[in-house]
């Protein structure tokens, strides 16, 4: 499984950039969860499953993928 780094922004492969906060546990599987802060709009606090956050993103008609991404989510650097 991919890695995801605390601290760094990813970019969705529809466009927005995200900082990732933490990794949690859910507290009844103890499955990880990766906790990001949307960087536009209003900073809304997000919680995805970590095998979700480093999925590929798949090869659909209609996927929006603006970004060209092969991943949900990719690291982002300036």
């Amino acid at each position: 499984m991919r890695n995801v780094e605390i601290g760094k922004v990813y970019r969705h492969f529809k466009g927005n950039k995200y900082l990732v906060l933490d990794i949690g546990y859910d507290a009844d599987t103890l499955q990880e969860k990766v906790i990001y802060k949307a960087l536009y709009g209003d900073n809304k606090v997000w919680i995805r499953d970590k095998k979700d956050f480093v999925s590929e993103v798949g090869i659909r008609a209609n996927n929006d993928n603006v970004t060209g991404q092969k991943y949900r989510f990719e690291r982002y650097e300036d």
